[in-house]
Parts: structure tokens; sequence; C-alpha cells
């Protein structure tokens, strides 16, 4: 299991010494939100890279469609070259409540297609050389030198919301690097909604992704979560029952926390490793 900690708020100077923390206090990762209005998730990371050596770095999520995948793909791949190859891309659907009021395309299917055509567009882009790229959304066919691919290659890792048990979405993820896993719940009257995943879940959908993905062992299934980080057995009882489903990524989320001096203290406390019996 790998420990990773989410800046719940803060400008680019607090991601900054936020992810100086997180590395000082044993965690493996470091991310941040990526809103549609707000604080700019790759400016946040590009200050954090600049203060830390180790730990993985990335958004906690983009929604892809809202984005022009070729200036993400720059902007990630700019990151993964500052950081020496240390950026993780986590990508969905996004939420819809964020998307109306700026007039961001809110249909379901749209989306999706917008998803996947940008994913292809990224890894494309990511290799550095001359790209064409013929899709229903986009259509790409650049005729200018490229920047430097990335550091990590294949490419950088991809984690992907995956909506259990909807095929669709399953299969997206599976071919790619990492799975954020949700259920679909049935809602009276109104269809289905995404909600957290629960550990009784996580066994059928690791079941799935080790039938439909390439590589099992290089595939990461990740869960966010809260942990007291001032009890250490219980942190260690809670994340224990994730790993033994099959999760291989912690995200601590101090969604409570109400100032900059909550936050730090969280993350001074450690990662809620697990502790020998």
């Amino acid at each position: 299991m790998k420990y990773g900690f989410i800046l719940p708020f803060g400008d680019a100077q607090a991601a900054a010494d936020m992810a100086y923390e997180v590395e000082q206090a044993g965690w493996d990762g470091f991310f941040v939100l990526d809103p549609v209005w707000g604080v700019d998730a790759w400016v946040s990371l590009a200050a954090a890279a600049m203060r830390t050596e180790r730990i993985r770095l990335g958004p906690v999520l983009t929604p892809v469609s809202r984005t022009r995948p070729w200036e993400l793909a720059s902007a990630t791949a700019t990151l993964d070259n500052l950081s020496n190859g240390r950026v993780i891309l986590s990508v969905g659907l996004g939420d819809i409540d964020e998307f109306e009021p700026f007039g961001e395309i809110t249909d379901r299917k749209i989306r999706a297609e917008l998803l996947d055509e940008g994913l292809d567009i990224l890894t494309g882009l990511w290799q550095g050389e001359p790209f064409h790229y013929d899709g229903k959304h986009y259509k790409i066919k650049t005729q200018f030198s490229p920047p430097p691919p990335t550091v990590q290659q294949p490419r950088i890792p991809i984690w992907v919301v995956g909506a259990w048990p909807s095929k669709k979405s399953m299969q997206r993820a599976a071919r790619y690097d990492g799975l954020l896993p949700q259920v679909l719940k049935p809602i009276e009257g109104a269809g289905h909604n995404a909600q957290r995943v629960e550990i009784a879940d996580l066994c059928a959908i690791r079941a799935y992704v080790a039938e439909h993905c390439t590589d099992l062992t290089s595939f990461d299934i990740v869960i966010e979560g809260e942990t007291p980080g001032d009890d250490k057995q219980e942190a260690a009882k809670i994340v224990r029952q994730w790993t033994e489903a099959g999760a291989t990524w912690w995200l601590e989320a101090a969604w409570d926390a109400d100032t900059q001096d909550d936050v730090r203290k969280r993350i001074q406390q450690g990662p809620p490793v697990m502790l020998q019996a």
C-alpha cells in the first residue's frame, strides 16, 4: 500500500509548503483539487515539485471533457519533466454541478466521448513526436517540432474513475494504469447515482480488473478516506481491510479540516501505515 495526501484547500504557496511537509512525514504522494474555477492545479503542483524530490504529484481529479486535451498534455508533460517523472494523472467525467454555471458540457454521453478521445490525444502527444488524430470531436495534425516526451514511459500513469458495474466505465479504466472506484446505486425515480465504494464491492471490482487489464501487478486501485492521525492502531485497522480487498493506494482526505494548521497537523502525524502484527 502507498499513501497519498489530498490538500483540501489552499493556494499555490500552501501547496508548496504542504507538499514539503508531506514528503518529510513519509507519505508517498501529494494531490490537489482541479476545479473549474479556483486555484490552478498545475501551478500548485509545479510549486510542489520545486519543494520536493521523491513524492508523486497529481490532481484529484481532472475532468478531461472541460479541457483542451493538447493543453492538458502540455501541462502534464511539462510537470513530468520538471519533477523528473513523478506525475500521476487522475481523470473522470467530473461534477456537473461545477460545470453548469460556466456553460460546460453536462451531457454524460458526450462527456464520456470527450474523455475517451482526450485520453487518446494525451497518450499520443506525450510521445514527443508528430501526431495526427481523427476523432468524432477532435481532429489534430501537428505540423511543428514537438516538445520533449514525458520522462515516464510509455506514458504518465493515468488513474481513471470507474463506476461499478458499468461495463463501459470499467473497461475504460482497465485500459489504463489505475482505478478510482465508485459504485452506481439506484435512486428511486432518478436512475442511478455514483457513490463511494464499500469493502464488499471492491472484491468484485478487483476480480473484474484482474480479468480485463493486461498487467494487474502494475495496476493501481485507489481508495480515498480519512483516518485518525492520533490513533495509529485504528488508522492501520481501517487501511488494512482495504489492502486485503485489493487496494494499492490510500488517499487521505482531511475534508473536515478548518485551517491550514489542522491540515499540517494531520500531515505531520504521518500516513496510516499498516502495523506489524
